[in-house]
């Protein structure tokens, strides 16, 4: 974990209950999760197994211990999840240096984000080594820290990291807005204590109590985020 953080004195506008904006990676800030499957697929497909499409809703979104889990038991693979874990990374890592393109709305929520001085984290259930290579391309400057999914002893769905990320900002989980694009990082931050908005990117996502579904990221800044804490004093 990395952590710059701010005084939180000068972050919030008088008045607001926003305390931080904690944002979620892959397929929420960068349009990466296909890249996920594709790397699967492919790895798979060098062992000699074929993927069903229907488990990539089962995949998505999750740490990458219980997805390469999962395909190993679902194909009989013959490979051990450490060795897996290390094709996948690779893979990944080599799509990600040829594109890596954002989320439509991405870099105008960060740059705002920054421009005003809102304590922002970076949580994916991601290894360090994806993450420290995805901040070059999003711009380290714009999150106070960062959580990856090896860092922390339980990844999403657990609430671990957004507990974490909060506890490293000195912040009120209850008082962050977190933005998730799928069911296994709503819950981990709603398990948090978190206010969600939700941006669904593979698999559908309900509104339900403090969570606010959106089609988009370009529908969501600065005023809507306070707006969403200020509904529920």
């Amino acid at each position: 974990m990395t952590s710059t953080v701010p005084a939180l004195g000068t972050l919030t506008e008088e008045g607001s209950a926003l305390q931080a904006v904690l944002l979620d990676m892959d397929g929420t800030l960068v349009d990466t999760e296909g890249f996920w499957w594709d790397v699967e697929v492919e790895v798979f497909a060098s062992l000699g197994h074929t993927l069903d499409d229907s488990w990539r809703h089962v995949v998505v979104g999750g740490p990458m211990t219980r997805s390469a889990g999962f395909l190993i038991e679902a194909t009989g693979a013959d490979i051990g999840l450490a060795e897996l874990t290390v094709l996948l990374n690779d893979g990944f890592e080599d799509r990600i240096d040829h594109a890596l393109p954002l989320m439509p709305g991405a870099a105008r929520l960060l740059a705002e984000l920054s421009e005003y001085e809102i304590p922002t984290a970076l949580v994916s259930a991601s290894h360090r080594r994806i993450i420290d290579r995805v901040l070059t391309t999003l711009g380290p400057q714009h999150f106070a820290l960062s959580v990856a999914g090896d860092e922390v002893p339980r990844t999403k769905p657990h609430p671990d990291p957004y507990l974490a990320a909060a506890a490293g900002l000195g912040v009120d989980p209850l008082r962050c807005a977190v933005v998730e694009d799928t069911v296994t990082g709503v819950t981990a931050a709603e398990a948090a204590g978190c206010h969600v908005v939700a941006v669904p990117s593979v698999g559908p996502i309900t509104p339900a109590a403090r969570r606010t579904v959106v089609p988009s990221l370009e529908v969501v800044d600065l005023t809507f985020l306070r707006g969403l804490m200020t509904e529920m004093r």
